[in-house]
């Protein structure tokens, strides 16, 4: 695939990511994304076969570009575990306030809308979201063998715990436009969940 290809695709799946990301996967139109990236219909077709398949590329490119940053926050073994969670928190209320409360999480909106209608969108999001459920786990787990979690502590479930709690935090500070909501769980998270 030449630059300019390449530069087309990644074009129409950044776009496509910005605008799903701000009305929905159901609202949001190929003609709008094709407008918006000023590519021609034909050029989309020569890329993906259907709305699904560009659908699930997008999801694919935003899970492999947050992943990285996810790590940097998260996994980063120069700070202390909670420490970590308190930054993707932080990372994630900057995030939350510069979109001007307009986007939430790509992955969890995208869960809400989609997986009552698509066990292929339910699967990959699922399987996204158990990455980021691993990755939460093993910082907790390193909290763990520090001693700044109770020794009865489930990782596995605290960290399907506080993604679900975060996912929802994100959902009430769109209906808001406040990060409040996002504040509020983390707050609680510390006060009363990790001890």
């Amino acid at each position: 695939m030449t630059s300019k290809h390449a530069s087309t695709r990644d074009t129409l799946i950044h776009v496509g990511a910005e605008l799903i990301a701000e009305q929905g996967y159901h609202a949001t139109g190929l003609n709008a994304v094709l407008k918006a990236a000023a590519v021609p219909k034909g050029s989309f077709y020569h890329y993906f076969a259907s709305k699904e398949d560009f659908g699930l590329t997008v999801i694919d490119a935003f899970a492999e570009t947050y992943k990285p940053r996810l790590d940097a926050l998260v996994v980063d073994d120069g700070r202390a575990p909670l420490d970590r969670l308190r930054r993707f928190f932080a990372a994630g209320r900057d995030d939350m306030a510069g979109c001007d409360h307009s986007r939430g999480c790509l992955i969890g909106s995208l869960g809400q809308e989609l997986s009552a209608r698509s066990d292929q969108f339910r699967e990959r999001l699922d399987t996204i979201l158990k990455g980021w459920e691993t990755r939460i786990a093993g910082c907790l787990e390193q909290a763990l063998a520090r001693g700044e979690l109770s020794p009865e502590a489930d990782s596995a479930a605290l960290a399907s715990f506080i993604l679900s709690g975060w996912q929802g935090a994100l959902l009430r500070a769109k209906t808001l436009k406040s990060v409040t909501p996002m504040q509020h769980f983390e707050d609680v998270l510390f006060a009363r969940v990790l001890r």
